[in-house]
């Protein structure tokens, strides 16, 4: 499954935008610097999700949209189709 997919299936779930999310965390003094198991456990108790999903929202909220261009275009199932994440909810992304 890709990031974006990840990220996607999170919003199927929660009805939460990767956004939404960010700033939730932000709100809960979350971002840059804070240790994944922190922001795991936090979205395991409030959201139910398991440790893939929670992962990629760590990726977001610790780093922000952007990922590994190793990540893109492979043609696997991993494979995103840029490098840039969508934030803003499945069903606006320009990229789908």
């Amino acid at each position: 499954m890709s990031f974006q997919a990840y990220l996607d299936n999170i919003e199927d779930k929660t009805g939460l935008t990767p956004r939404e999310f960010i700033a939730k965390a932000e709100e809960k003094g979350f971002g840059p610097g804070t240790k994944s198991g922190e922001i795991v456990a936090w979205l395991a108790e409030d959201y139910g999700l398991g440790r893939g999903h929670a992962m990629a929202l760590v990726h977001v909220i610790t780093k922000g949209p952007q990922i590994d261009q190793k990540h893109v275009g492979t043609g696997t199932a991993h494979s995103d189709k840029s490098d840039t994440l969508w934030l803003d909810g499945a069903a606006s992304n320009p990229n789908a």
